[in-house]
């Protein structure tokens, strides 16, 4: 949501600037992974791979909520199998001109918000990082580069959805960047890249909204199944009949999707981890509807899975 300055400025100028990282650091291959994680499925045998979710995240202030969205996720987190790490895409981690993966063993919580109360700012989500499923999803990425950082942690489209998905923090979680100077297919095709994560029992998450413009929200009205405004509904209709049809071309080609776009998704950030949670689902596989209805009058809160 806002972005006014905190404590963490060092990793927001980061975010702001896309600036070079640092030498890739070196990859483990994936028989090391096999070595230490576990053994290989048998000859023949099929790996059920692990889900994608697209959750919409909302305000921060989910995190200390308890409303029907967040009982959503906590059931949620309750019937999936816990996997073997989460890989997240934040709209809040913005880095253009590159792609990058967070490869700290501790990903510090970033508060990365201004004007919020004193218990969501005091709040940690103490995760552990995945150095090794990290520079996995840097292996698995053949069409661009994407460097490895220690210079971010786990921001709120992250850490506000954990909490309540997985509220133990136990399961190891890293994220990559969005390279905001790149277009949708550019997302949609890296997602596709880093599907290959789903076999070793990583959960890949994309974290936004599908319709968000801050400046159109009514704060103070309750959360409803409907949209305040008739061209939030419209739009978050249109793309729910694109993806039950698996209509990707038509997701992609979003500012066509409906009229209402213009309103709907007025800036992609949000809209964009969408693109890697669809890029990451088999093409024959169907969504799942997890979670619909509206926060703020105009906000989606629209959430789907494939693999569920």
């Amino acid at each position: 949501m806002s972005n006014s300055r905190h404590p963490d400025s060092q990793r927001r100028r980061f975010l702001i600037q896309g600036s070079a990282l640092g030498a890739v650091t070196a990859l483990h291959s994936l028989g090391a992974w096999a070595a230490t994680q576990g053994k290989p499925a048998g000859k023949g045998q099929k790996i059920k791979p692990a889900p994608v979710l697209f959750i919409g995240h909302g305000s921060p202030m989910n995190a200390i909520s308890e409303n029907a969205f967040t009982r959503s996720l906590n059931a949620l987190g309750q019937k999936l199998p816990p996997p073997k790490a989460l890989l997240v895409v934040s709209a809040h981690w913005l880095s253009p001109g590159v792609t990058a993966v967070n490869v700290a063993e501790r990903p510090p919580t970033i508060h990365d918000f201004g004007g919020f109360p004193a218990e969501l700012h005091a709040m940690e989500y103490p995760a552990p990082g995945s150095p090794q499923f990290a520079r996995e999803a840097i292996r698995a990425v053949k069409g661009v580069k994407v460097v490895a950082t220690e210079e971010w942690g786990l921001d709120h489209g992250t850490w506000t959805v954990l909490h309540h998905l997985y509220p133990d923090a136990k399961i190891p979680v890293f994220q990559l960047s969005i390279d905001y100077a790149k277009g949708p297919d550019f997302h949609y095709q890296l997602g596709r890249e880093l599907a290959a994560l789903r076999q070793q029992g990583v959960m890949i998450i994309g974290s936004g909204n599908i319709v968000h413009n801050l400046r159109a929200t009514q704060r103070g009205l309750p959360e409803a199944m409907r949209a305040s405004q008739d061209w939030a509904q419209r739009f978050d209709e249109a793309f729910a009949a694109a993806l039950a049809q698996r209509e990707d071309k038509r997701i992609l080609d979003y500012t066509r999707l409906d009229a209402s776009v213009s309103m709907a998704v007025p800036t992609p950030d949000h809209y964009f981890p969408m693109l890697y949670a669809l890029g990451a689902a088999g093409r024959d596989e169907a969504a799942e509807t997890l979670f619909t209805g509206f926060h703020s009058g105009t906000l989606s809160m629209r959430c789907f899975g494939f693999g569920v």
